[in-house]
């Protein structure tokens, strides 16, 4: 996975609160970000069943960002954002 997609993925998630698909599934999600977007994270809940997604993510320079899930596998979390589509 290219760092790019990851981050182009994970910017065009709206910040707050919003609903979508993932493997066919319903999720809400939140997305929060710092003003000057150093710290972001995001929560995601699967609306009619079990699963959840969440980590944060840091920028600690321009180039280099340090991704930490939340008791699950960088995998997932990378596979979610590139996968999850908003409602319209």
């Amino acid at each position: 996975m290219e760092h790019a997609e990851f981050d182009a993925a994970f910017a065009k998630l709206a910040e707050g609160y919003s609903e979508g698909a993932y493997e066919g599934r319903r999720f809400g999600l939140i997305v929060r970000r710092s003003g000057d977007g150093s710290r972001n994270s995001l929560f995601a809940r699967e609306l009619a069943g079990t699963d959840i997604v969440s980590f944060n993510l840091y920028r600690v320079t321009s180039d280099r960002t340090l991704l930490k899930p939340c008791e699950m596998s960088a995998e997932k979390v990378v596979a979610f954002v590139l996968d999850f589509r908003p409602d319209p």
